[in-house]
């Protein structure tokens, strides 16, 4: 009796991209920021500003959010060979992105709250030194988002040829989350400046907390979009911009005979797939056959089919 290697037929199930550039840019955000939040903390307690304390403590928040990206890279490069995770660990970094998007929405909750605290009870404003804070934050922001806007658009280290025509893909939510925490900032800072301005030349201090409501639901819509797309993906959905189920149907039931009694595709990673097919047919044709359908889409990178004869009780 003659033994099989079952190595042969197996395949690696390490569907990550290479995020290695995404992965360095993001510590570098991290450094910065976190420099940024030192300094502005430490000259608050030295002069006595709260301004610069709230402004400091705030980007703790997202400091705290790049190390949950930086992380979720780490995790994911060091263990994307362990055969214990069934797919790999391309959903760590959509791990990242959900548990990021909370703490952008616990910050956006935040934002609000103090707002109407100070919208009822106004505190005295120094605006220069407001103003000055302010600016300083939006250029650290804008050299953040510089870093990483390249990455996020090209969805991490990724060649432009393997963008599927049809759209099956989605970018890199880890990354998009740290993106997302930098725009968030930048917004807060554009805000703060047209408020404070506005207070310091026309007299209008209310304005300050209604910027800070309106910032404040502009990044619990981004929060929002951040938590759909990532627990969509955590949770096996078939992506709504997918037409892969569409596409698999009609290929596995144009000869008239074929039916699929039974179809599940969920993401696995950035632009990557899965399948369970369940075929029912009169004449079934081999596996290969069906298996061989699926060869033209590069995005569904792992296909497991289940292939029945039908009888009479089909009629």
């Amino acid at each position: 009796m003659h033994r099989i290697d079952p190595s042969r037929w197996q395949h690696s199930h390490d569907y990550a991209v290479d995020t290695s550039v995404a992965e360095r840019r993001t510590r570098i955000v991290i450094a910065i920021t976190a420099t940024m939040m030192v300094v502005e903390i430490g000259a608050g307690v030295a002069f006595g500003s709260m301004a610069l304390l709230a402004d400091g403590w705030h980007m703790s928040t997202h400091v705290a959010a790049f190390l949950i990206t930086a992380l979720a890279y780490h995790f994911s490069r060091r263990h994307r060979d362990d055969a214990r995770y069934s797919f790999g660990t391309g959903k760590m970094g959509v791990l990242g992105s959900f548990a990021s998007a909370i703490v952008l929405a616990v910050i956006a909750l935040l934002m609000a709250g103090e707002s109407v605290r100070r919208f009822f009870a106004p505190q005295p404003i120094q605006f220069n030194q407001a103003i000055g804070v302010a600016v300083i934050g939006l250029v650290v922001n804008l050299v953040c988002a510089r870093l990483l806007q390249g990455e996020h658009h090209h969805g991490g280290n990724q060649e432009h040829g393997q963008e599927h025509s049809h759209h099956h893909g989605h970018h890199d939510l880890n990354l998009r989350a740290a993106y997302t925490h930098v725009l968030a900032d930048a917004l807060t800072s554009v805000t703060a400046i047209v408020a404070l301005t506005a207070g310091k030349f026309l007299g209008w201090n209310s304005l300050d907390p209604v910027m800070g409501i309106v910032g404040s639901v502009v990044v619990s819509a981004w929060a929002y979009g951040l938590i759909r797309d990532s627990s969509g993906i955590l949770l096996d959905r078939t992506p709504e911009s997918s037409d892969l189920p569409d596409e698999i149907r009609r290929a596995v039931e144009r000869d008239g005979d074929a039916l699929i009694s039974d179809l599940h595709v969920w993401q696995v990673a950035a632009r990557k797939f899965a399948a369970i097919v369940s075929i029912v047919a009169h004449n079934p044709k081999p596996a290969e056959a069906y298996q061989a359908m699926s060869r033209d889409h590069e995005e569904l990178v792992h296909v497991t089919l289940d292939v029945r004869r039908c009888g009479h009780e089909c009629e």
